[in-house]
């Protein structure tokens, strides 16, 4: 029987630095996921956290990727700010821009982020709640491979295709919500395979196109979107927001990059921040605070409530993490 662990932050940073370093990874590069596969973890979203450092392998072996990336924001407009990732891992181009996004939305009303040609990194959430943290709604998203089939499909040709937003709540952490537009997240998928259990019904689909709840047979089949024909055209909206738009890859295109690698997807991310100052004026926070009581009134848990719970817990208890992978990950560590 698997058991669990608690650890402290700062010794779980310094674990996932170590691995990464040791691997040949920049500092920078190092650092920005150490951090970001932590704070998963603390928040206890364990798909998106330290399981996914093994993994970092796999991508770091990839012939394009850069291990010294050093990406730096170039200002294309007043509204827009655009980061080459030089194909290292994304989470450190977004970081780097996120100043500036913030400096354009908080001087005109809206500022746009475009990631390029950076390697997925993990969840969303934290980097749009650092937009909220100065004021500001973000909204993000990315295409990821091909694997999540459309509405009435049977083959892959979407991507799992995540969405994040953030709204900046006075003396309260953010509303905040980060999902994929799969039924599932792939990362869930495997978890369940690992752990040798069944999948739900509507998650996926076997390489001959029928359903089943065998998580191996989906992973080499196709996912599905969840909502039937609203999380297909959700997800497809994403695909052309965070593809062509700011001239990056589609899901496909991605995959085809991958050249069998199995490395995480190289891809582009789009971060958007507004200001509801400026675009709403007085009284903005108010109403929103007049919705989000609403859940409350009917005993409805507001989404990111969970997060902020197990958040107060990590910085109590320590961390949780399974001490197989704590064991994985120091056996690992060159």
């Amino acid at each position: 029987m698997p058991t669990d662990v608690r650890l402290p932050e700062n010794d779980l940073l310094a674990l996932a630095l170590d691995f990464l370093l040791s691997h040949g990874l920049n500092a920078p590069q190092g650092h920005s996921l150490a951090r970001m596969l932590v704070d998963a973890q603390r928040d206890g979203s364990f798909s998106h956290g330290l399981q996914r450092l093994p993994g970092t392998l796999n991508t770091m072996k990839h012939p394009r990727f850069n291990r010294h990336a050093d990406p730096a924001p170039e200002s294309v407009s007043p509204a827009v700010v655009r980061v080459d990732a030089q194909f290292g891992f994304s989470c450190l181009a977004a970081e780097r821009g996120i100043d500036a996004l913030i400096g354009k939305a908080g001087t005109i009303g809206i500022g746009l982020l475009a990631v390029n040609n950076g390697f997925h990194s993990t969840a969303l959430w934290p980097l749009v709640e650092r937009i909220a943290a100065a004021g500001l709604v973000g909204l993000s998203m990315n295409p990821t491979h091909a694997w999540v089939a459309p509405a009435g499909g049977t083959k892959g040709l979407l991507g799992t295709n995540p969405l994040a937003f953030a709204w900046p709540r006075k003396g309260k952490p953010p509303y905040v919500f980060d999902f994929a537009t799969s039924a599932a997240s792939r990362a869930d998928i495997a978890m369940h395979r690992n752990a040798g259990r069944e999948i739900p019904d509507g998650w996926g689909l076997n390489g001959q196109g029928e359903c089943t709840t065998d998580p191996a047979e989906v992973l080499a089949g196709a996912m599905l979107p969840f909502g039937g024909h609203k999380g297909s055209a959700i997800a497809t909206m994403i695909e052309l927001m965070a593809g062509p738009l700011i001239g990056d890859r589609m899901s496909r295109q991605s995959q085809d990059f991958d050249h069998g690698a199995d490395a995480a997807p190289c891809h582009g991310e789009l971060l958007l921040a507004f200001s509801p100052d400026i675009i709403g004026g007085a009284g903005v926070g108010e109403g929103a605070e007049r919705l989000f009581a609403g859940f409350s009134d009917q005993g409805a848990r507001l989404p990111g409530d969970r997060r902020y719970r197990m958040r107060e817990v990590s910085a109590r208890d320590g961390i949780a993490v399974s001490s197989a992978l704590l064991q994985k990950i120091r056996s690992q560590t060159a």
